[in-house]
């Protein structure tokens, strides 16, 4: 199993230590042709416009979609979350393209600019179910974006409560006066879908690996599904399909 690491612009170098520290073997994606030899992907956390400017100019987007498509699992970590969700808003003037497959709509900078970046612990029951571990993770959230809405195939794994003068609206995030606020809510800050995981902050910045060794286990069963597929399709020479009790001929040993 080889995990690659889109390697473009962010905190890769990040995760290919987390995945190291696992004795997991990854490599860093640069080129379109590259995709083809890694069982999974990671979309790292960075300045997703940036991001979003080389993958372009690399002419990656088409790659990575198809990647997508493939079933094969991708990890978004905060900018690779707005990569993959299908809709995005609280973007820059003319938007940045992306790759989708996430049935969500993400708030890009949803919690504000770089000098708002904090760290808090969130609760992760399907996390601590998978993995073990305490029943929170330590999130560290870098002009961090936010999950506004999902699609029903969607699940939820974690979110965050917001202040109480914070309201969410589709195309903004606004702040109300006090006198005025509602009752407090949250969003949500890490969702899967299919073989797709995201998460708004960085699991790569903390000594946690859990949120690795998930995904991992996401890319383990893919590859068990396709080994097991392929090998009940594969019929031996001199077999025919007629019947399983036939008898197989026995094959020369060339040594």
């Amino acid at each position: 199993m080889t995990v690659g690491v889109l390697a473009l612009q962010g905190s890769f170098n990040e995760h290919i230590a987390a995945l190291r520290r696992l004795g997991v073997q990854s490599v860093e994606i640069r080129k379109a042709d590259q995709l083809l030899s890694v069982s999974s992907l990671i979309i790292p956390g960075g300045e997703s416009t940036t991001m979003a400017k080389l993958a372009e100019y690399h002419n990656l987007f088409p790659a990575l979609r198809d990647f997508v498509k493939t079933g094969k699992p991708v990890w978004g970590t905060c900018a690779g979350l707005i990569f993959l969700a299908d809709r995005a808003v609280g973007q820059k003037e003319g938007g940045q393209e992306l790759v989708g497959g996430l049935d969500c709509t993400v708030h890009r900078n949803f919690f504000g600019s770089q000098i708002q970046s904090f760290e808090a612990d969130i609760s992760v029951p399907q996390l601590t179910s998978k993995e073990g571990g305490p029943e929170t993770y330590r999130g560290v959230f870098i002009r961090a974006p936010a999950v506004l809405d999902v699609g029903p195939d969607v699940e939820v794994l974690a979110d965050y409560p917001v202040p109480s003068n914070k309201v969410l609206y589709s195309s903004s995030t606004v702040q109300i006066q006090e006198e005025d606020a509602l009752p407090e809510t949250k969003v949500i800050v890490a969702v899967k879908q299919g073989n797709l995981l995201a998460t708004a902050f960085h699991p790569e910045l903390t000594a946690d690996t859990r949120w690795h060794s998930y995904f991992i286990k996401m890319t383990n069963e893919i590859e068990q599904e396709a080994s097991s597929t392929s090998s009940s399709t594969i019929v031996s020479v001199g077999e025919t399909s007629t019947g399983p009790e036939q008898a197989k001929p026995d094959l020369p040993i060339f040594q």
